[in-house]
């Protein structure tokens, strides 16, 4: 059920019971050789209005909304009744997710707006935590042997026989963020689960990186908001405009996004280490 935490690929699989055995998390979280195939573009609803062919990239999520049976593991995460969970497009950290609501009352609503139902709420706010708990054991098996706080439980699973029960080793849930930009860019609903690293190739520009590192990015547990938050009014706040500030050790580095970028590389290697 939405909201339990799977522990395995069969539970997952059991928690979501309109998927196939493709979402096994194994399968659905491994790395793919070749780029995910995302929606095939097509015209938005005003344009095919008006009898024109261009393609609003804004709409784009609409179609893993509608079909998401119609695309492979390597895009669609998992799929129910109630959410569809796929891979960003592109990613602004290792491990980018984005979940989608598919209530038609809501999917097209700001989130600030939709969130106001607090029934509708705490049903997103139980998929998130069953869909970080998915992203936080594949940042384990993607980073895992590298890290210090791992190596009892690496040792464990090495051991012949193995012990009955394993070593916790590290809480990769702390390094997985939840939630929503203030101002989204994308028409459907849509809730981002990623990890804290901020380590990608697409992660090219300061909007890229503020939306993720400045209270422009919401995080989910802290909705409902107040009528008086700040958060509101992001534009009036310059969130996107400010300074970069490492997400880690808290260094300032000005408007030098490839300095930044730089330091983001080498926080990234430490991150992993821990």
């Amino acid at each position: 059920m939405p909201g339990e935490h799977p522990n395995s690929s069969k539970d997952a699989t059991k928690e979501h019971p309109g998927t196939e055995k493709r979402n096994a998390f194994t399968e659905l979280l491994a790395p793919k050789s070749k780029q995910p195939k995302h929606a095939t573009k097509t015209p938005s609803d005003r344009n095919a209005a008006k009898g024109k062919a261009a393609f609003s990239f804004r709409d784009e999520l609409g179609a893993y909304i509608a079909k998401p049976e119609t695309y492979g593991p390597d895009v669609v995460v998992y799929h129910n009744d109630d959410f569809v969970a796929i891979h960003d497009m592109f990613p602004k950290s290792s491990l980018h997710l984005l979940l989608l609501p598919r209530d038609q009352t809501k999917t097209r609503l700001h989130p600030f707006d939709a969130f106001d139902d607090t029934e509708f709420l705490e049903k997103v706010k139980a998929e998130t935590r069953t869909l970080r708990k998915l992203a936080a054991g594949e940042l384990r098996r993607k980073y895992g042997k590298d890290s210090a706080q791992e190596q009892a439980r690496q040792a464990a699973l090495s051991a012949d026989p193995p012990p009955d029960e394993l070593p916790q080793g590290r809480d990769w849930e702390e390094d997985i963020v939840v939630g929503v930009h203030a101002v989204p860019s994308m028409n459907h609903l849509h809730v981002h689960v990623l990890s804290v690293d901020r380590y990608s190739e697409r992660l090219k520009h300061r909007k890229h990186y503020n939306s993720f590192s400045t209270p422009f990015f919401v995080p989910i547990e802290d909705f409902p908001l107040a009528e008086d938050d700040v958060r509101r009014y992001p534009t009036e706040e310059g969130y996107l405009k400010r300074d970069f500030t490492c997400w880690r050790c808290g260094r300032g580095f000005g408007n030098r996004f490839a300095e930044l970028k730089q330091h983001l590389e080498q926080e990234f290697k430490e991150w992993k280490k821990l």
